[in-house]
């Protein structure tokens, strides 16, 4: 049975694709492509053999591609690095490809590109949670530091190996070889052996290709924001023709890509993570041609009356007709006076897998009655001591799933706290205990994770005012409008507000952000899909009035 990360091309398709690119022979063996490479090409085997080598152990072969099949992963489709080395071996003749000609034939020949893109996921699946290697991130597991950095990784998919000082033999060794010392953790080493003291997210997202430069043009949308509904709006933007790049100022998912499994979402029967769902959007946001960019945080918006100029983070300006704002929410902090100290190093804001190897055989706390709190929990009850599922009101169903409240009661080391309040965190340098204040009375309970998910407020800062929003935040669309609050322009003078279009005509809100909205991932994917067509209207609007 056929590999379906190595599947066989026909010799049809490789007819096909022969139109696209050029056929090289080798006498010797030759490298292809060198782990780091940004720009790389794409490969079918005509005759011979191409050996993937591993980054650290050139010698070491990882794989072997035979004749139809092909080289490649999910980086080819945006500017990430590659991780391992490609050789053509003696004798070999390859059909090569290079990457811009790989989108275009992905995006005219679907049958290819489903082969294509469903093999680059399993390659990168696989590569992730198989093969140990990639960036090494040297530090503490109690670090904020090293967490962020890491945090980073596993919410973007970068392939990398932690290494952690309060345990790891060989995180000493390196560092001694190094003449390194603990106040320069953390230490991140590339896959070209290059070391860098505490880098910078910016700096992480650069040396990955994450963070990407796109050019100065005004674009015919903006999307801020990649959450499911921003997403949406890149994947039905890009595949409708329209010059789109998309922002976001930390990963793809949103608040949806924390979840650690969701069951209801419609097409996916046996549930699936917000952290996988995110990765396969924002593939295919890729594939029809979108710019992602991350991390790039909105800082400031202004409209000209032509177009909307966004201020972001990393020194980036972006000019786009239209602006689609999808930046969802996010969680508040407990009211407690010192939580900030513990953020990364026993108080979390998701639950990831990397989360849950730390809290093997611990105690752990979850607060919130909302589906992600309910979601976090069970994923942590397989592998902590106790989960302790904490909430204010006396009744967990009244915001929670009813799926998940049956299987939280019948967790056998699940603990619900009703009424329930944590007023004090106690630790020297990581979360060691916490106080629990319960009608009245209060208990002191030794949980080292405290994952907390409540009262999520807009990410609306950087809207600066410059469209209508109500007290809390969240931004006005459609019909909730004012008339008063419509900015003065000919097209408000001929129309109002669109149903997902704010007080300045040209400036949508999708998902979370937007007031009204239904906190669901169907409904965020649903807005994300309709703001494209009501651009389209507003676009046409545009030219008239020009």
């Amino acid at each position: 049975m056929t590999d379906p990360r190595f599947p066989i091309l026909t010799q049809k398709q490789i007819t096909t694709l022969k139109a696209y690119g050029d056929i090289i022979n080798f006498e010797s063996e030759t490298v292809l492509f060198q782990v780091g490479d940004r720009d790389y090409d794409f490969y079918i085997v005509l005759e011979g053999q191409v050996a993937i080598k591993d980054t650290h152990d050139r010698d070491k072969v990882l794989v072997t591609h035979e004749v139809n099949e092909f080289t490649g992963d999910n980086s080819m489709l945006s500017s990430r690095r590659i991780p391992f080395s490609g050789h053509a071996l003696e004798g070999s003749s390859v059909l090569r490809i290079k990457p811009e000609v790989l989108k275009e034939i992905i995006s005219k020949h679907s049958g290819i590109g489903e082969i294509l893109l469903s093999a680059f996921l399993l390659r990168q699946e696989v590569m992730l949670k198989e093969y140990v290697g990639g960036i090494k991130i040297i530090g503490s597991e109690k670090s904020k530091d090293t967490y962020a950095l890491r945090d980073f990784m596993e919410k973007n998919h970068i392939w990398h190996s932690f290494l952690n000082i309060d345990a790891s033999e060989e995180a000493k060794e390196l560092l001694n070889s190094f003449n390194l010392d603990l106040e320069e953790l953390p230490i991140l080493i590339n896959m070209s052996g290059e070391l860098y003291k505490n880098p910078s997210l910016a700096e992480l997202a650069r040396l990955t290709g994450v963070l990407m430069d796109f050019g100065d043009d005004i674009y015919d949308v903006l999307v801020v924001g990649a959450g499911p509904s921003g997403l949406a709006a890149s994947v039905y933007a890009a595949s409708e023709g329209l010059s789109v790049v998309t922002i976001d100022g930390n990963a793809p998912g949103g608040q949806a890509g924390k979840s650690s499994k969701i069951e209801n979402y419609l097409g996916f029967p046996s549930g699936i993570s917000g952290n996988d769902l995110a990765n396969k959007a924002y593939l295919q946001a890729q594939k029809f041609g979108c710019n992602i960019s991350i991390p790039h945080k909105a800082e400031q918006v202004e409209y000209n009356g032509q177009y909307f100029t966004l201020s972001a983070s990393n020194n980036k300006k972006i000019k786009a007709r239209s602006i689609i704002a999808a930046t969802g929410a996010e969680y508040r902090r407990l009211p407690i006076e010192n939580i900030e100290r513990f953020e990364g190093s026993g108080v979390f804001y998701s639950a990831t897998g990397m989360n849950a190897s730390a809290c093997k055989n611990e105690l752990v706390g979850v607060v919130g009655g909302g589906n992600s709190a309910g979601q976090a929990a069970l994923f942590l009850a397989d592998h902590a001591a106790e989960v302790h599922v904490i909430i204010r009101g006396d009744d967990l169903g009244s915001k929670m799933s009813d799926y998940l409240v049956q299987r939280i009661y019948s967790a056998p080391n699940i603990i619900v706290h009703k009424n329930s309040n944590v007023v004090q965190l106690n630790g020297e340098h990581h979360l060691q205990s916490l106080v629990l204040e319960s009608e009245g009375e209060t208990q002191t309970i030794g949980i080292s994770n405290l994952f907390t998910f409540i009262g999520a407020r807009p990410c609306s800062d950087w809207l600066n005012q410059i469209v209508a929003m109500d007290d809390k935040g969240f931004v006005y669309t459609g019909p909730d409008v004012l008339e008063s609050a419509m900015i003065k322009c000919s097209i408000y003078d001929q129309r109002k507000p669109q149903s997902l279009e704010a007080s300045i005509p040209g400036f949508f809100a999708v998902g979370d952000v937007r007031k009204g909205s239904v906190k669901r991932v169907a409904s965020a994917v649903g807005e994300g899909s309709m703001a494209i067509s009501q651009i389209h209207q507003y676009l046409a609007d545009l030219k008239v009035h020009i």
